[in-house]
C-alpha cells in the first residue's frame, strides 16, 4: 500500500475487523441505533459517547467496529441507500417507469430521514458503499436496457439523482422546520400567512403563486411538483438515447450527486 493510499481515510478503504469472542455488539447494531438517533434528534445530536450510552456500551466497544464519527456517518449514509426500491426490467419500453420508481424511492428515503440531504454531500467516499454501488449499477442497467449507451446512462443517472436530492433537500428542511415548531403544517402556515402576505405585496407574481399554493393539500402539491419536474428531466433524457461512446466517465461516481 502506498503512502497516498494510506492517507485515504474511509470505512470502505480499510478491512473490517473480525468480531471478537463473546462480543454482544456488532456494526449493524451500531449503525441501526445511529440512524434512530439521527431520525429523532438530527446530526447535531450524534456523538460516539451519546451512541454508546444508547447501546449500553463503552467507547472501546464502539471503536472496535467504527474507527471514528466520520466512518460512522459513511455507514449510516450507505444504510439509507439500502432502503431504496430499485426495480429490474425486462421490457426496454419500461425504462421511464423504472427510473420514476427509483426517483420516488430516493425522495421517500430523504423525507424519512431529513438529516440525510445535508449529510450526503459531505461524505467524500459515499459512492464506495455497497448499497450506493448497487443503486448506481442497477440504475445504469435500467437505462442500458432502455436503449442508452453506458456513458450516456452514467450522465443520466447523475442528472436524475441531482434533481431528486436538490428538490427534496429543500422539502426535507421544510419538514424539519415544521417539526421543530411543534405545530402541524396547516397550523404553521396559518400562523405565518399574514407576514408572508405583507412581504409579497410588492411582488405580484410571487403573491399569485403563493395563493395558488394555498389551495388544496400542500403535501400533495409538493408531490405533484416533484413528479412534474421529474417528468421534464426524463423527457430531456429520452432525446439522448444512443449518446456518444467516446465520452470519458468514472464508473464509480455514476450517481454521486455532490
Amino acid at each position: 500500500m502506498t503512502s497516498k493510499e494510506q492517507d485515504v481515510s474511509s470505512v470502505w478503504t480499510r478491512p473490517q475487523r473480525k468480531r471478537r469472542d463473546n462480543e454482544s455488539l456488532n456494526r449493524d447494531q451500531i449503525v441501526a441505533e445511529a440512524v434512530r438517533l439521527l431520525d429523532a434528534e438530527g446530526m447535531d445530536a450524534l456523538s460516539m459517547r451519546r451512541l454508546g450510552a444508547r447501546l449500553n456500551a463503552g467507547a472501546t466497544s464502539l471503536y472496535w467496529h467504527v474507527a471514528n464519527k466520520d466512518e460512522l456517518i459513511e455507514l449510516v449514509v450507505d444504510e439509507i441507500f439500502g432502503e431504496l426500491d430499485i426495480p429490474e426490467i425486462d421490457d426496454p419500453a419500461r425504462w421511464r417507469e423504472a427510473m420514476t420508481r427509483c426517483a420516488i424511492s430516493v425522495r421517500d428515503a430523504l423525507l424519512r430521514h431529513p438529516w440525510f440531504s445535508s449529510t450526503f454531500g459531505e461524505v467524500g467516499l459515499s459512492y464506495l458503499g455497497p448499497n450506493m454501488m448497487r443503486l448506481s449499477d442497477r440504475m445504469l442497467a435500467i437505462l442500458e436496457r432502455g436503449g442508452f449507451d453506458l456513458p450516456t446512462a452514467n450522465r443520466a443517472v447523475t442528472v436524475i439523482i441531482a434533481y431528486v436530492t436538490g428538490v427534496t433537500s429543500s422539502e426535507a428542511s421544510w419538514h424539519t422546520t415544521i417539526k421543530r415548531s411543534g405545530r402541524t403544517e396547516q397550523e404553521w402556515l396559518a400562523n405565518v400567512r399574514p407576514a408572508v402576505a405583507a412581504r409579497l405585496q410588492a411582488y405580484p407574481r410571487l403573491a399569485e403563486a403563493y395563493e395558488l399554493f394555498q389551495i388544496g393539500d400542500p403535501a400533495a402539491a409538493r408531490e405533484d411538483d416533484f413528479r412534474w419536474g421529474l417528468d421534464r428531466v426524463l423527457d430531456g433524457l429520452s432525446t439522448s438515447k444512443g449518446g456518444r461512446r467516446d465520452v470519458r466517465m468514472d464508473p464509480l461516481r455514476a450517481s454521486d450527486a455532490k
